[in-house]
């Protein structure tokens, strides 16, 4: 266990690595910290924390930089949040207000999460296996063919296009009314089982319609919508820490897989979750960190949101940034 002391030089050293992009030294250390101690004490205190794996030396100069295991000491043990000042809360909340739909509401965050942190941004899209109905509408769109559009409570709109033969206007009505009474603020997990019965619920000139409408409908519930990734930033990568794997990064960025993998599993919505180089599942991402943070409506959780960057990160920044904008969104989407 390290004491208060080291500690503190380990705090010192993230800081000024993060804010000088160059190594360390002790001299330095005692210049800009008030840590109490003399240089002689502050080059025993980085010996320990070398020896121990915290810092590192890149190359023969006197200075240090902080290591995976440092930095994950200091956002466990050392860092605080930084909270967002009034003006930037304001300029968030006006921000996302402004949007009409989901996919703006969506577009509106990952820009937004970019400009703040200076990241890249990644948000999901809300899961429909967490969402309910709010409602279902069926459209004519030509003879034999029907738009199914399933709007659920998150503002997330589904359309799929049913062959359906010929169907009078009043059938159409008529199994319209029939969804939507029996659909109305259903969980997803709970459709399959309130619409089992309502083939037989229309006439026999009505069932083959209304079969291929549940069928497309149950359909569009077991797909993974909440693969649905975007991101926005990537220009804020041409940085000098990724001089040496910026092409790995751009790389893993492409794939929506990957992405699902780094924002993580869901879990306490009012928990930011930080991975830090080495701890990325994927290869090409070990020399970058990923903070992130669940979003969602009441004490329903929907999705996640977050940003990559390098590990030599702003972290009480950037997790308050990613903890901010995570709480408006799920305020966006519930007066929606």
């Amino acid at each position: 266990m390290l004491d208060d002391r080291k500690l503190a030089v380990l705090r010192a050293i993230v800081e000024d690595y993060v804010s000088t992009n160059e190594p360390v030294g002790s001299k330095a250390l005692a210049d800009r910290h008030n840590l109490g101690v003399s240089p002689a004490t502050i080059r025993n205190d980085m010996a320990v924390l070398e020896e121990q794996g915290y810092i590192a030396q890149p190359h023969t100069s006197a200075g240090r930089v902080p290591t995976d295991k440092g930095y994950r000491l200091f956002v466990d043990r050392l860092s605080t949040i930084k909270p967002l000042s009034v003006a930037e809360r304001r300029a968030i909340e006006t921000f996302l207000s402004g949007a009409y739909d989901l996919d703006d509401v969506v577009g509106r965050t990952v820009r937004l999460l970019a400009q703040l942190t200076r990241q890249v941004a990644v948000v999901q899209y809300p899961s429909l296996t967490r969402s309910a109905v709010r409602h279902v509408e069926l459209v004519p769109v030509a003879e034999g063919r029907l738009l199914l559009v399933l709007i659920t409570n998150t503002g997330r709109v589904e359309q799929r296009v049913i062959e359906t033969g010929q169907i009078s206007e009043e059938s159409i009505g008529h199994l319209r009314a029939l969804l939507n009474t029996c659909l109305d603020g259903l969980g997803f997990g709970e459709v399959p089982a309130a619409v089992a019965d309502l083939p037989d619920k229309v006439g026999p000139e009505e069932r083959p319609v209304a079969a291929a409408v549940l069928s497309v409908l149950l359909e569009t519930l077991v797909e993974k919508h909440e693969e649905k990734i975007v991101f926005a930033g990537a220009a804020n990568l041409a940085a000098v820490d990724f001089s040496q794997s910026l092409r790995e990064v751009l790389v893993a960025l492409e794939e929506q897989v990957v992405l699902m993998r780094l924002l993580g599993e869901t879990g306490d919505s009012s928990t930011v979750t930080v991975r830090i180089g080495t701890e990325n599942p994927d290869l090409g991402l070990k020399s970058t960190s990923v903070v992130a943070a669940d979003y969602g409506v009441g004490d329903l959780t929907l999705a996640r949101l977050g940003v990559l960057g390098p590990t030599r990160m702003d972290y009480p920044s950037t997790m308050g940034a990613v903890r901010a904008v995570a709480r408006y969104v799920g305020q966006i989407l519930a007066g929606s």
